[in-house]
């Protein structure tokens, strides 16, 4: 199967295709994970992006749904250095191409993902448009596709990867919280239920109204791909119930938070995708190892005209980790505390959250 990769800069990458047969288009990014394929295929984070994976050597251990952190592969495009179409894993009930296939995602072999990943890391993300074919491929036509394509940050992905309505998560528990739904990985919703908040999940335009009429004791905003900007009725609702609930914001739901408070957003050069990523506890003087997938941050400066202090900082960048609010139980954290993949560090996240829910 021919395959071709085309940046809106023109630069071409041909190699060997697997996956669906398909053309496809996107924000090309990079992942440095070693592992943890599945959840990031899977991870609604991605919606509208092309995920390039810094790892050589992808789908040794094939394909276990218990690892989906949605019901579908999420990414629009795949590239590797190299896949393997046999596995030995005792759980793993498909191929890495079988996988895809299903999905009708296309992906991209045999490239030199290091010179892709450089290029990235030196020039900032970049639109490209995948193909892959039994046919040769017209790279020319594919490279003015790319130069066509428009930007990221325009887009509104979060109807694409949020319920419809809401529904209700009973985990037969004393406390309830609610739920917008902005692309939520379902590790997130399983670390709740393992302590025994029951969650009311809710459409990422639901309103502050909607929530009232739960009788919850605390609102969680989730994490999500896109501009946080366009997070218009997310952002309202956090500015209605930001004094009569508890709230916590992670990933996208950190960038909301901060704006719905005053505060600024950016995009980030190339964002930061990995497990591996530093974060530093101001207050504890404590560092943690954590996961991340995010491709804008929150301007610290913005911040000094409101009641958010900032709790983390990146020590790669500097960039804002974390925030919470002087006077209100109100946090968030730009990474996952779930880690689903990556360690648990910063698990306690969760369990601060339902400290302030009593």
């Amino acid at each position: 199967m021919f395959a071709a990769l085309a940046l809106k800069d023109g630069t071409v990458f041909e190699g060997k295709g697997f996956g669906a047969l398909k053309e496809t288009a996107g924000e090309v990014v990079f992942n440095t994970s070693f592992v943890g394929y599945e959840e990031s295929l899977t991870d609604p984070s991605y919606k509208g992006q092309l995920l390039t994976l810094t790892y050589p050597l992808i789908g040794n251990y094939g394909v276990r749904k218990e690892n989906f952190e949605s019901e579908k592969i999420q990414v629009e495009g795949f590239i590797v250095r190299e896949f393997q179409d046999h596995y030995a894993h005792k759980d793993a009930v498909q191929t890495i191409h079988d996988f895809l296939k299903e999905h009708n995602i296309p992906g991209i072999s045999d490239i030199d993902t290091r010179m892709l990943t450089i290029k990235i890391r030196e020039h900032g993300v970049i639109n490209g448009c995948l193909q892959t074919s039994e046919q040769p491929i017209d790279t020319a036509t594919l490279v003015k596709k790319a130069k066509s394509l428009e930007d990221y940050g325009q887009k509104n992905l979060l109807k694409e990867v949020s319920v419809k309505e809401p529904e209700f998560i009973d985990a037969k528990g004393e406390k309830t919280i609610a739920m917008i739904d902005t692309g939520v990985k379902l590790s997130i919703i399983r670390n709740f239920t393992k302590r025994k908040i029951n969650v009311w999940r809710f459409p990422y335009n639901a309103t502050a109204d909607q929530i009232r009429e739960k009788n919850v004791q605390g609102l969680f905003i989730a994490n999500g791909p896109g501009n946080p900007e366009q997070a218009v009725e997310a952002i309202e609702a956090v500015k209605q119930l930001k004094e009569e609930l508890p709230i916590t914001g992670i990933c996208l739901g950190h960038q909301i938070v901060a704006l719905a408070l005053g505060g600024k957003t950016y995009k980030l050069k190339f964002g930061h995708r990995g497990i591996n990523q530093p974060v530093k506890n101001l207050k504890e003087n404590k560092v943690y190892i954590t996961s991340q997938n995010h491709g804008f941050g929150v301007d610290e400066a913005s911040l000094k005209n409101t009641d958010l202090e900032v709790t983390y900082i990146n020590l790669n960048d500097g960039s804002v980790e974390g925030m919470q609010h002087k006077t209100l139980p109100i946090q968030t954290v730009q990474m996952h505390p779930e880690a689903n993949p990556g360690p648990q560090d910063i698990e306690i996240i969760f369990d601060k959250f339902i400290e302030d829910l009593k």
